[in-house]
């Protein structure tokens, strides 16, 4: 099982001064963070996208080209890259030199985006959700397939014949489609035969289970090799030297952050015991001491019928830089030696 971190750049104020840090120091903080995760030997680093002020990652691709410059190993990636708002030709181009500046490390998480600010920002029609992303991700895999391509479409303009440049390091850009919950995106990636990177940030992980076997049924039934139908996890995750001290480090800026987008969708405020159960064996928060951790990790691999991948957001600890940095050390020294031992071939 590979183990990673996204991270979406929060910035978040002070919860005593009410004030919040310098972006350029928060900026700076993240990079020190992949270059950490690039030095305990995790397997990969994530960069959101969201266009809030809560948010420093709008521009994913350039803060993993910054990161790829400090690193020498882990992969980097989008999580995810909101294809429906964007142009995918130029997010293939900006991915292409990515790999190029990493030596073939990039790889890009495609999805549809839980936030709908980008819509309008970029003048799309939220009415045509489902469809742009349709559109966009074909266009986008056969960019992949063909330096000159033909290509028409409703959403953007038809390309005749056009050369994409530059072309990546590897022979492919690794692709995967970022989910929620909804039963055709499942089914979509599954028909495609492309990875499938889950995002599961409350609940239980159990009910989950049925829109995984969803996408194994519907790349089966198209003709996809069960080998090549890799399931990941996104959630939300963080490692402490205690079970309480991962859990006070993390709920503050959990609380904010939920709190923020509750009172815009109206949900209830957010609360110390509605954390805990979510941090409890059964909730689907991968919070804890290592131990916890890595055995709530392989938990969610038997539960979901075995997941190649599991990435830790833990952005909402930024609060406590001291803390998430700790946290990232403890996840690469401490839950990955587990993790790979449990996997061993005795």
């Amino acid at each position: 099982m590979e183990i990673g971190i996204d991270s979406f750049a929060a910035i978040f104020p002070d919860p005593v001064t009410g004030k919040l840090p310098s972006a350029t120091d928060r900026m700076a903080g993240l990079l020190e963070e992949v270059e950490i995760a690039d030095r305990v030997g995790l397997d990969v680093f994530g960069i959101g996208e969201h266009h809030r002020a809560e948010f420093l990652d709008s521009a994913p691709a350039i803060i993993l080209a910054a990161a790829a410059a400090r690193t020498g190993h882990i992969r980097l990636t989008s999580a995810v890259t909101v294809l429906s708002a964007a142009d995918p030709v130029r997010v293939f181009q900006e991915f292409a030199t990515l790999d190029l500046i990493s030596k073939g490390r990039a790889e890009i998480v495609v999805g549809r985006g839980s936030f709908g600010e980008a819509f309008p920002l970029f003048g799309l029609d939220t009415r045509a959700y489902d469809e742009l992303f349709a559109e966009k991700l074909d266009l986008f895999l056969k960019l992949g397939e063909t330096t000159n391509i033909t290509w028409h479409g409703r959403y953007r303009p038809a390309l005749r014949g056009e050369g994409v440049f530059p072309r990546p390091h590897q022979p492919r850009l690794p692709l995967w489609v970022g989910v929620g919950g909804t039963p055709e995106s499942f089914v979509r990636a599954g028909t495609l035969g492309l990875p499938l990177m889950v995002a599961i940030i409350g609940g239980s992980f159990e009910r989950f289970r049925p829109l995984v076997d969803l996408y194994r049924e519907a790349g089966i039934r198209a003709g996809h090799p069960p080998e090549n139908l890799v399931v990941g996890v996104h959630a939300m995750g963080f490692v402490g030297e205690t079970d309480a001290e991962a859990r006070d480090s993390f709920f503050p800026g959990w609380a904010h952050l939920t709190g923020t987008i509750g009172r815009e969708r109206r949900w209830p405020a957010p609360t110390r015991h509605q954390f805990d159960d979510m941090a409890s064996p059964e909730g689907a928060f991968l919070i804890g001491d290592p131990k916890t951790v890595a055995a709530k990790m392989l938990k969610v691999s038997e539960t979901l019928g075995g997941v190649s991948r599991i990435t830790f957001q833990m952005s909402t600890a930024a609060l406590d830089t001291a803390a998430m940095k700790r946290s990232i050390e403890l996840l690469g020294a401490e839950v990955a030696p587990i993790l790979r031992a449990a996997y061993e071939t005795p």
